[in-house]
């Protein structure tokens, strides 16, 4: 083949293909775009499918303990109201127990009546998980109704053991603030905490009662549930209580048990805030000896004492006395997912203290996703916040690394400046 018939073939091959233009290059994006966005949405759906997948395995794992809390081993039981403790205080179950709340009332009601020690404190501690779960509503008021009799009964009987009697205490007080539909009830309730805390008053001939410490602890559960329920009294009540308590709580300041001290203190300093919240004027007759007492435990540095617990004592007793003498309350800020509540008094101090107690490190989920307890601090209906908005708020580790590169670098070159002017002025003087 002549070479000129070849040059002129392969010229024509090159004029036969056309240029790489704008639009071609924006058909490619848009193809590759589209390849991707159907990655995307497959994705989306194997996570979905994956999500679905875990929550049956979930409640399956549920379902497994409620059956194990009719078991015949009392280890097996208890191990089945660990389990159901710990997925109530960590996850919203609420659909999950509304179907399933008479089972798991009966089996509480079972283990607290058939149960001992560890069991029976599992299981009163679980009552409270399921009200909080549930909310307010004639649903907690049925399980309540049902559990408050055995309550009742286990806090008075002196033979039961005493942990278990000190779980019942809260479980009485957190169940009324939840489910209780008649506050006369829950007066009642109060008074029956009164006669318990009370034997820990000093006596009529000014002698301390001393009592051990499992049954000061009992003491000390009774008196945080009393003060949790004293933040939804009636002003009416409130002054009958005011008379009542007010002069005979400081005697508590003098018990040998820090904690005892330290809930005493923040009963008092509850009680000044809502006497103040009813009468503006409102003063108390002994209190240049009551500020005296709250002084000393706040500068406590008795040498028999343990450090942690001077410490303590020492931290909580400078804000009671605060709260006493001045009305003051140091505000805490609680911050969880994209929101923050600010604790900024003693009643919300005080609930709050009651719902961490039993939910404990799940208390930041229960403030984003439990509508009850969200209504309780009045922080409105939960946040709605998708994944775009969470990975919007999170700052990635390379731009975290950069933002502390560019940090050190400033600060370097800061201590540098400063340097260099030290040597000048060195060289000057």
């Amino acid at each position: 083949m002549p070479r000129s018939k070849k040059r002129n073939n392969r010229g024509g091959q090159h004029r036969g293909v056309q240029p790489f233009s704008d639009e071609d290059a924006s058909i490619e994006t848009l193809s590759h775009c589209s390849s991707l966005s159907d990655a995307a949405s497959v994705a989306e759906e194997v996570v979905d499918v994956s999500e679905d997948a875990a929550q049956e395995d979930f409640e399956y794992k549920l379902k497994g303990y409620i059956d194990s809390t009719l078991d015949k081993s009392a280890k097996t039981r208890h191990s089945a109201l660990d389990g159901l403790k710990t997925a109530m205080a960590s996850k919203m179950l609420y659909e999950f127990l509304l179907e399933r709340r008479i089972t798991i009332t009966d089996s509480i009601e079972r283990c607290l009546k058939k149960g001992k020690g560890d069991e029976q404190r599992a299981a009163a501690t679980l009552a409270c998980l399921l009200c909080i779960q549930l909310g307010s509503g004639i649903e907690s008021e049925e399980v309540f109704k049902t559990l408050k009799p055995i309550f009742m009964n286990i806090l008075a009987d002196r033979t039961a053991n005493i942990q278990a009697r000190q779980a019942c205490a809260t479980s009485l007080g957190v169940c009324s603030l939840v489910a209780e539909d008649d506050i006369l009830d829950v007066y009642a309730t109060m008074e029956c905490f009164e006669s318990l805390f009370a034997k820990s008053y000093t006596k009529e001939d000014g002698t301390q009662s001393v009592f051990n410490a499992q049954t000061t602890a009992l003491h000390i559960s009774a008196l945080l549930a009393w003060a949790l329920l004293l933040t939804i009294c009636s002003n009416t009540e409130l002054k009958k209580i005011l008379k009542k308590h007010l002069p005979r709580l400081p005697s508590l300041l003098k018990s040998d048990d820090v904690n005892m001290r330290i809930a005493a203190g923040e009963a008092i300093a509850l009680i000044f805030e809502l006497a103040r919240d009813l009468d503006a004027e409102f003063e108390y007759e002994d209190l240049e000896s009551l500020c005296a007492n709250l002084s000393a435990l706040a500068t406590d540095g008795n040498k028999h004492r343990a450090k942690n617990d001077k410490r303590k004592q020492r931290s909580v007793f400078r804000d009671v006395l605060k709260a006493v003498e001045e009305g003051d309350f140091q505000t805490e800020t609680i911050r969880f997912g994209s929101e923050r509540m600010y604790i900024d008094c003693w009643v919300k101090k005080r609930t709050y203290d009651a719902f961490r107690e039993l939910v404990g490190s799940g208390m930041n989920y229960h403030l984003q996703a439990n509508e009850f307890i969200r209504n309780v601090f009045e922080l409105g209906a939960p946040v709605v916040v998708d994944s775009a908005a969470l990975k919007a708020m999170k700052i990635s580790r390379f731009e975290r690394h950069l933002y502390n590169a560019a940090a050190f670098k400033a600060r370097t070159k800061a201590r540098s400046k400063f340097r260099d002017k030290r040597v000048d002025v060195g060289e000057f003087i």
